[in-house]
């Protein structure tokens, strides 16, 4: 999967903890609405975001978790100044990790007679970054890696010219040479002149 950049901010990701009416690797299909109780008593601060389950690694924040017709959507960032995150920061960028996964407690199911237990209403936990989500569909779907200027970029065209004129001014070659060939350096006071 080719992920598309956020915004310009570093680290910040998007995508889908969860799919509606997919079943999952372990027989478990969630349900529209599921999520909502919990989101609603949780709040999007109360959800944690961790690596590969992990309780003790925490690697980033959660600025928003709502359902939509797809799913439970996901925005956050990874927290730049945790080892981990900056791990999970280089595997998102290579495109060797993408995978999401929920942590939670049933609340409400029911078992289908193919033996797939439906979830009515869970109590959200956690949203983790995974090597293999549970739910092939939930994963992140933009990701950023680098600063790319947008085009409400504000550039000061004047000092933008005058910076290249100082830089090319820096780095052309002096017009005496020396005896043995090395450029000679010009005064700075000559140099515009």
């Amino acid at each position: 999967m080719i992920l598309h950049e956020t915004d310009n901010r570093i680290g910040h990701f998007e995508g889908y903890a969860s799919v509606f009416n997919v079943v999952d690797r372990g027989n478990d299909l969630i349900l529209p609405g599921a999520f909502k109780r919990s989101l609603n008593d949780r709040g999007t601060g109360g959800i944690k975001f961790l690596w590969q389950h992990d309780p003790k690694e925490p690697v980033g924040i959660l600025d928003e978790v709502r359902e939509d017709a797809k799913g439970l959507y996901v925005r956050g960032r990874l927290i730049l100044d945790v080892e981990r995150a900056r791990e999970a920061y280089q595997l998102l960028g290579a495109g060797a990790l993408d995978g999401l996964s929920i942590g939670f407690h049933t609340l409400k199911s029911k078992q289908r007679a193919d033996g797939v237990r439906l979830l009515r209403e869970v109590d959200l936990w956690e949203i983790s970054l995974v090597t293999f989500p549970m739910n092939e569909q939930a994963r992140i779907s933009a990701f950023k890696t680098a600063f790319v200027p947008d085009s409400n970029f504000a550039v000061d065209e004047t000092a933008f010219v005058a910076g290249l004129r100082h830089l090319t001014a820096l780095m052309a070659p002096s017009s005496r040479n020396d005896a043995v060939g090395n450029l000679q350096r010009k005064n700075l006071n000559d140099i515009g002149n």
